[in-house]
Formats: C-alpha cells, structure tokens, sequence
C-alpha cells in the first residue's frame, strides 16, 4: 500500500541510462521481429530510454501542511458537465502511479475526456512527517482538497478515487463524517479492507499475536518511519519471480516495445519509493494488520468510529484479478460493509496491484469502468 517526488525535482522523470542492461544482445530473437528488436536496441543506445515518462503539466491550486494540490493542465476543451475527479495516492508510492507513461496513464485519458483531474500529493519528509496518523489523511488532508476544487465549481461535489491505500483513504474520508466534505463518489482500485485474506501478510500476523506485537512496535518507533527501503523490497517481494526472470523476458521480448516501455516505467516508480510516517504505520499495523479492524468495520481514528457503513456515496470497488497485495476476497470484503451506498460496484479486471490501474490492459477494463461509473454520478 503505498508521497511523491515534487514537481521542483530537476529531473524529467525518465528512467535512467542503463535501465534496460538486457538489450546489449538478441540472442534468442526470433528472424521476423529482429528489425523491431535492433530498433528499439538503436533508440535505447541513442536515448538512454524508450519509454516517455514525462509527467502530465500540472500546477498547485493549495497549499497545506504537508501536503500539495495540483491541477492537471488540460488537453481537451474542458466540459462543464463532468464534474471533477480528485486522485488520492497512497503513502510509500509516487504519485505518477496515475501517471506512469505516455500510453499508460489514467491521468491522460481522462483529460482526453474533458473532465478536471486534480491530485494530491504529500511531503514524505520534514520533522513532522513521521507524527502524522492516518486521521490526518481522512480528516483533514482529503476533505482540504476536497474544499479546495470545490470552491473553485461553484461548492459543486467532486469525485474521489484511490489506489491501494489511498483507496481506504477515500472510502474512510466518505465514512468519517467530520468535515462535511463534498463527495459525489468514490473509486477505491484496488484497496485491501479484509487482511486475513492477503497471504503475504500472514506472518506478520502470526509474529504479531506471538509478541503481541512488540518487536514491529519498537522498529517503526526506533526508526520513526517505515523506509522507503523496505517499502521497495515490500512491492518487489510480491512479485520476486518477475523480478528473479526479468533479464530473461527483456531479452526474449526486445521487439515487443510497449512491454520494454512499462517494465522501464515500473522499475522508475519502484526507485521513487517512499518511506511510511511513522505514526500512520503503527495504526496499519495495529489496527489493519493485527486487528484486522476494517474488516470488522471497528476502525478507530482519533478516538471515534469511522465504520464503512456509514458511507453514503455511489461507491466503485476495482479488484486486479492477479494481485497478491490486495487478492480479489481482500477487496470484495468491503462490498458487505458498505450498506449504505445508493450505487455499489464490484469489478475484477486483469493485473496485480499497478496493473490493475496502470496496466497495458487497464484502458480498456478498469478505465472504462472508472469512466462510466463518473459519467453515471456526474449529476447527482
């Protein structure tokens, strides 16, 4: 479950020299689709790249404590009647998960469309950073942003949708109550709410009944954060046999360029990695890992209930069909949970947890159903 790299970085956002060492040979290529592969071995040479990860225009409409809301420069006539979408990372991860490639980003699709698209993303770093607790998110940084594009339409409501742990960020900000925020609904992709079905997380889960989780309290307590590090080696453990035959596929696929793009893009945002405020951990693992409150619907955030069931928002849950982060029983969970919602939708579609939103696959599965589901509630 993963704040990103700001937009004063120098850099252009594309993957370093060297990031694709495999196609120094074509051993192995079959004669017809040699001309593909020495073209993108030539442009790999030449550039330094093949895939184009420069990120989407986008400037700052509010500034807070901690954290920044950007507004996507549009690329097609804006349409009054679509109402706004706000996207909601989630902590460890860079925002340009929404934003990953040119080919490969929900951000320029749904500009195509001529709906806003604003974002928020939060400062990693700083002397307050590892304070902060998951109420932060719901209660303040969310509804803030919320606010910020609403005053800018007239008070009209906005659309929310998150990826992984901003996914739960959005469902609890509907959930909370306390600010009032203006929601029109919710797309959470896809977001774990029942741990005890994610296989990887079991032993944590039986270290942490054993010790009464003492040993992971007193390592995020010593380091004050969860290090980006760790959060890396995290992602990539749930996919260690992609990571184990990589040198493999790049060498037998040197003419399929859109896989070689998105392996470049993938490797970019494992590097952009973040480390977890230290504060917020420690409730993810109290209250999500060990307790397995969402589950259960007994969340507790600064001393009160958010309860899932008190969401009343159309609500779009998106599963990937091959995630091992968020498995499609941990995700479907929350659709016995949200009893309130008038409009709720349960999609599986293919991918792991980032190829569920920003897979070569998703245009034509997750993204149309983030499209249509928008276009359903853009005038309730």
């Amino acid at each position: 479950m993963t704040a990103a790299p700001s937009d004063d970085d120098p850099s252009d956002g594309r993957a370093p020299r060297g990031a694709l060492p495999a196609l120094a040979g074509l051993a192995g290529v079959p004669r017809h689709t040699a001309a593909q592969a020495w073209g993108n071995v030539r442009d790999w040479a030449t550039h330094g790249h093949l895939a184009d990860t420069r990120r989407m225009p986008r400037l700052p409409i509010h500034h807070g404590d901690g954290y920044t809301v950007y507004r996507y420069e549009p690329t097609a006539p804006v349409d009054p009647a679509l109402a706004p979408l706000l996207l909601v990372p989630p902590l460890g991860a860079p925002d340009f998960a929404f934003d990953l490639r040119r080919g490969a980003s929900l951000v320029e699709d749904l500009l195509a469309t001529g709906r806003e698209i604003v974002i928020v993303t939060y400062d990693a770093t700083g002397p307050a950073a590892g304070r902060r607790g998951l109420e932060l998110w719901v209660d303040e940084i969310v509804p803030a942003a919320l606010y910020a594009i609403a005053d800018r339409h007239g008070d009209s409501a906005v659309h929310l949708a998150g990826w992984s742990l901003g996914g739960l960020f959005a469902l609890l900000a509907a959930a909370s109550g306390v600010s009032g925020a203006p929601i029109r609904s919710v797309t959470a992709f896809a977001s774990p709410v029942d741990v005890s079905a994610v296989p990887l997380v079991a032993p944590f889960r039986s270290v942490a009944e054993y010790t009464g989780g003492r040993i992971f309290s007193a390592a995020y307590r010593t380091l004050g954060s969860f290090p980006a590090t760790a959060v890396k080696w995290a992602f990539q453990l749930t996919s260690v046999e992609r990571y184990l035959t990589k040198p493999v596929t790049l060498a037998t696929h040197l003419d399929d360029r859109e896989l070689l793009e998105q392996i470049e893009a993938v490797d970019l945002l494992m590097a952009g990695m973040t480390a977890y405020p230290g504060r917020a951990f420690g409730q993810i693992y109290h209250h999500v890992i060990r307790s397995n409150d969402l589950a259960e619907d007994r969340l507790r955030l600064a001393g009160r209930p958010v309860r899932l069931a008190d969401v009343e928002v159309p609500v779009l849950l998106v599963a990937g069909a091959d995630d091992v982060i968020a498995p499609v029983a941990a995700v479907e969970r929350a659709t016995e949970l949200l009893t309130a919602c008038p409009d709720l939708r349960f999609d599986v579609r293919p991918g792991g947890h980032l190829g569920v939103l920003a897979g070569r696959r998703a245009r034509e599965n997750s993204w149309h159903d983030l499209r249509e589901f928008l276009t359903a509630h853009d005038d309730s």
